[in-house]
């Protein structure tokens, strides 16, 4: 049984994804918990912002996420070192980046409909699943 943190942009698309491009057991982060946070105050109209709210609380109900802990912290050093390196800012990326350190941490696969999002990050597993509109 594979085990694999999935990001925020799989988490939105999972129901348009293809169930055997996905881990079997997919777990989030927190991060992704803050990310999607951001959604609901920032939509522009009743229907989005709604949309958005059921979001988050789905995934609140159904997730225990993974926390940013001192492992993450101590990895995200090396995050953000590994992209600067590649003359990427890590702040550019600021969720992804706490989210890879996440992953990198608890030695865990990332998956991610977006792997540009992640170029640069030294020892990182990703694992690109196929975007639904492709």
């Amino acid at each position: 049984m594979t085990v694999g943190i999935i990001d925020t942009n799989a988490l939105i698309l999972v129901e348009r994804l293809d169930a055997d491009d996905l881990p079997d057991e997919p777990v989030i982060t927190s991060i992704t918990l803050a990310e999607l946070s951001v959604g609901p105050l920032v939509a522009t109209d009743d229907h989005e912002r709604a949309s958005r709210q059921a979001r988050l609380q789905e995934a609140e109900s159904v997730f225990e996420p993974l926390p940013f802990d001192a492992a993450a912290a101590r990895a995200f050093g090396g995050v953000a070192a590994s992209l600067r390196r590649s003359d990427r800012k890590p702040s550019a990326r600021a969720f992804d980046v706490l989210i890879a350190a996440t992953a990198i941490a608890n030695q865990l696969p990332l998956y991610t409909c977006n792997p540009r999002d992640y170029v640069g990050i030294d020892g990182l597993d990703l694992v690109e699943v196929p975007h639904p509109d492709a």
